[in-house]
């Protein structure tokens, strides 16, 4: 017998627009739809849609910004967190050599 699994390949993830998640999740809030039939209508999962209504409610008009583009200011954060990241992986290296070296000298 054969020991090879064999995977499906990935499909590709859903992208939905800001106008869309705004307006599924304003059809789901109507007292006569609600979360579920919304979510079964719009033929998504109904988790996904309360999580839309969530980040609606913290964020407010600055939900669903991205799909994928970044403001300049978000490209200019994410680039620091990436040179920061490295820095103090650097930082621990030289901190455990440090340490190798000062109880080579022992």
């Amino acid at each position: 017998m054969d020991n090879t699994t064999t995977t499906k390949p990935a499909k590709p993830r859903k992208k939905y627009t800001k106008e869309f998640k705004q307006q599924a999740v304003a059809l789901a809030r109507r007292s006569d739809v609600g979360f579920r039939r919304a979510a079964a209508d719009l033929g998504i999962n109904e988790s996904m849609l309360r999580d839309w209504d969530k980040k609606l409610i913290q964020q407010g008009s600055e939900a669903f910004r991205g799909n994928g583009v970044r403001t300049e200011q978000d490209a200019r954060i994410a680039s620091l967190e990436r040179e920061n990241r490295t820095l103090r992986e650097e930082r621990d290296i030289l901190k455990k050599a440090t340490e190798f070296f000062v109880k080579e000298r022992k």
